[in-house]
């Protein structure tokens, strides 16, 4: 029994430190945070912005969540952009799902989240993510432009707002799924880049379709894939306890985005 107990509270420590290294962060940050609520027809989207310390109009950032939800480690990631001069926006894309549950944090479980993020209709969707791009396209501190990023679940989104939206300067997918219609790649009018894990054979085994499709159809879609990672090696890789390889994957991929950013 005491064997058992001490793997719980070990497991319970492991789960709190893997959350705190990013909460911390966002505590620890000098730059503006805030809470909005953009209007996406009769809904309310409930997002974070996080805004850097520069004194011109900057560019901005659209993060999509993983498929657990706004997370903290999201938010910190907005964050790290904010630093690096960008405004980041955050939206939880779990708004308004019910009456009990008007947010992420609102659910009681990260399962009970994902299970409602996946009833999502994709419809309303792009309705959500082109209302959040409009009210990053109207801030004053922004210029007018916007690129759009995302992780595991977040990047499927990115890819398939790309086919929906002909106004984002260029969209980030990081480990997600590709549009599934061969047609929906003809919409796309920006560039497209990847960021992949080797260890991650289920989203990887489509790269050869839809990199055909995208050359067909004159479309611009750089990749990489980084050698020993796993899937979500952003989030992992960021903790201070990832592997050697998700954190090597991490860095080399953060500074691959900052300089495709200073390009746009």
């Amino acid at each position: 029994m005491k064997t058992i107990i001490t793997l719980i509270l070990l497991s319970i420590s492991f789960s709190v430190s893997a959350q705190d290294f990013a909460l911390k962060q966002l505590e620890d940050s000098p730059r503006h945070h805030e809470w909005v609520n953009i209007r996406s027809g009769d809904r309310n989207v409930h997002a974070f912005v996080a805004y850097p310390e520069v004194s011109n109009k900057a560019l901005v950032a659209i993060i999509i969540h993983e498929n657990r939800g706004l997370t903290d480690w999201v938010r910190s990631f907005a964050d790290q952009l904010a630093a690096q001069g960008y405004i980041a926006i955050a939206p939880d894309l779990l708004s308004d799902f019910s009456e009990s549950a008007k947010r992420t944090t609102d659910f009681p479980t990260s399962d009970d989240a994902r299970n409602a993020l996946y009833e999502l209709k994709p419809d309303q969707i792009t309705l959500d993510l082109t209302a959040v791009q409009a009210y990053g396209k109207s801030l004053e501190a922004g210029n007018g432009r916007t690129v759009m990023m995302g992780f595991c679940w977040g990047g499927a989104q990115t890819f398939r707002f790309a086919t929906n939206n002909a106004d984002m300067e260029a969209s980030f997918v990081f480990y997600g799924n590709a549009p599934t219609e061969d047609a929906d790649f003809v919409r796309i009018t920006k560039p497209v880049y990847g960021f992949y894990a080797e260890n991650d054979a289920r989203i990887n085994s489509e790269l050869p379709r839809v990199e055909a499709l995208m050359k067909t159809n004159d479309k611009s879609f750089n990749y990489e894939i980084y050698a020993g990672s796993g899937h979500a090696y952003m989030r992992s890789g960021d903790d201070p306890n990832g592997s050697e390889a998700n954190v090597k994957a991490r860095n080399d991929s953060w500074q691959r985005l900052l300089e495709l950013l200073k390009s746009i």
